[in-house]
């Protein structure tokens, strides 16, 4: 320290014989007056005074104390000198913690340069690599995606731009500051060495990470060969057939003895007014939407029916397309009489697969609902069977349903054999031991008035978040679970029941290999529970 000038030696400490300062800069003479202009605040002691002249060690800064930010009152949070020194076991505003900053994620943007080139928006503290770079790169990308995907970019115009964007972050996720570069050259060199798709669903489109993946799965998928041992545990009992809309038994009457209803009046399945069934040249025509409705919920709260087709409300009415009025039927007795079920016969015949999947597509007729094409695949996933099948004498179709069958007049036109033959030939590949997997099975099996109880359907073996009777569609199930986009083809090329075979194939091999098998039950627990499988 230093030595005192002695210039407050003459004047009289304020603090008299209390002073307890080691030492004060003041006189303690008792000659001299008190000053009673000074006012000057004295810390006052917090234990039993100490006698005179005692020497106390006083520090001579206090000691900041480190607390988490959560532990200071509310005060510690305001602006200001004030704030600061109004609560004595604050430490200063620099010594607080203020909370530890998130590091920012990478995020992409959806904005795009007038060449229609992606633009990548992040934080450049936060990327080490610079962003002029990476932009650099991205427009490489970009030029290369999009000569890939020359024949899709019409119909998916952002396709490129999206794939650039996830390409680089790939890239940049795996590489270092050295390294980024050549990382970027090698995908260019991946992307130009690739087959140009020419649909959605081709084995070229995506990333490189997600094209291996899409490689390995399907490697796994296709390595495995289902077998019957390996699906009984997943066979449906006749219970839950019967709760799903399955016809289980032959319906009683004559089957086949009205395979039209022309001249008759019945409810049109589209518009929902009454019309009389008349063959196709004298059909007429209805307004109808042919998407479904859905609830949207707009303006906070309130919500409103729309159609999936065009997104007009429902209570507008009306529709957004014109076509030909048609009828369903779903009651056994009126399919039975439009044409006769049977059951499927146990047989010993070596051409009889274990397992099967199969889907059909269907037009609509003046004898209702009715298959127009069979297809079948066996557990290897390999194709066995692929017909169309020609309309019962007397039959005629109303409406090839092209949007969803992928059928039309000239292709169909080629059909040969009619139901009861289509029936006969699939005897020679599915007798009543055969485990048939499909998805809403049991309309394939209606349409083909086919008795079957070995049924696996994907519909329910990978049940709606919100239950019976609601379904997950096939092309939600294969994009999710197998990365796979299926029914791609438009309103003119409609679905594949041979694509929509293998989907559901691929969709009970994933199930194999990704669910567990059910554990055994206590017999109270089964005798409480309805089995979903036997």
């Amino acid at each position: 320290m230093f030595s005192s000038l002695g210039l407050f030696a003459n004047l009289a400490c304020p603090a008299g014989l209390q002073c307890l300062r080691p030492s004060c800069l003041y006189s303690h003479r008792s000659d001299l007056p008190l000053p009673h202009s000074l006012n000057i605040p004295i810390e006052k002691p917090k234990a039993t005074p100490r006698p005179n002249h005692v020497a106390t060690t006083i520090p001579a800064k206090r000691a900041a104390t480190h607390t988490p930010a959560t532990h200071f009152p509310a005060s510690s949070t305001a602006a200001g000198p004030s704030s600061i020194s109004s609560n004595a076991t604050e430490p200063p505003r620099k010594l607080q913690r203020l909370g530890v900053t998130e590091k920012r994620v990478t995020a992409t943007s959806t904005s795009y340069t007038s060449t229609g080139v992606p633009i990548l928006k992040v934080n450049a503290a936060q990327s080490f690599i610079a962003i002029p770079v990476r932009q650099a790169m991205i427009k490489n990308l970009h030029d290369h995606f999009v000569v890939l995907y020359g024949a899709l970019l019409e119909s998916n115009p952002h396709l490129a731009a999206e794939h650039t964007l996830r390409q680089e972050e790939e890239v940049y996720k795996k590489s270092t500051k050295f390294t980024y570069r050549n990382a970027v050259i090698s995908s260019i060199s991946n992307l130009k060495r690739r087959t140009r798709p020419d649909s959605i669903s081709h084995a070229s489109v995506g990333t490189i990470d997600e094209v291996a993946a899409r490689e390995e799965s399907r490697n796994k998928l296709s390595s495995l060969h289902l077998r019957r041992e390996n699906l009984q545990h997943m066979i449906m009992t006749l219970d839950v057939m019967r709760d799903w809309g399955y016809i289980v038994d032959i319906p009683a009457g004559e089957g086949g003895s009205e395979p039209n209803r022309v001249g008759h009046t019945v409810k049109c399945e589209r518009c929902s007014q009454p019309y009389m069934v008349k063959p196709y040249e004298q059909t007429e025509e209805c307004d109808y939407h042919w998407g479904r409705q859905y609830t949207k919920v707009v303006e906070g709260s309130d919500r409103v029916r729309l159609y999936t087709c065009c997104l007009r409300p429902v209570s507008d009415g009306g529709g957004c397309v014109r076509g030909p009025h048609i009828f369903y039927e779903s009651d056994p007795e009126a399919l039975h009489l439009r044409h006769a079920f049977s059951a499927t016969q146990p047989s010993n015949a070596s051409t009889v697969l274990d397992v099967v999947a199969m889907d059909c597509e269907m037009v609509y007729t003046t004898g209702g609902f009715r298959c127009a094409r069979v297809s079948v695949i066996d557990g290897t996933g390999a194709e066995v069977f692929d017909e169309l099948v020609r309309m019962d004498s007397g039959v005629e179709v109303v409406d090839y349903n092209t949007r969803f069958s992928g059928i039309t007049q000239e292709n169909h036109s080629k059909a040969v054999l009619p139901l009861s033959a289509i029936r006969k030939s699939l005897s020679v590949l599915i007798d009543s031991s055969t485990i048939i997997i499909g998805h809403g099975l049991e309309n394939d099996l209606k349409t083909l008035r086919m008795i079957h109880h070995k049924c696996i359907d994907t519909a329910i073996l990978f049940p709606h978040k919100a239950g019976a009777p609601y379904r997950r569609s096939l092309k939600d199930l294969a994009k999710e679970h197998l990365g796979k986009v299926i029914q791609a083809g438009g309103p003119t090329e409609g679905h594949s029941s041979v694509e929509d075979s293998v989907a559901t194939l691929d969709m009970v091999r994933w199930y194999v290999l990704n669910k567990p098998k059910p554990k055994a039950a206590s017999t109270d627990t089964v005798a409480k529970a309805r089995p979903l499988f036997d």
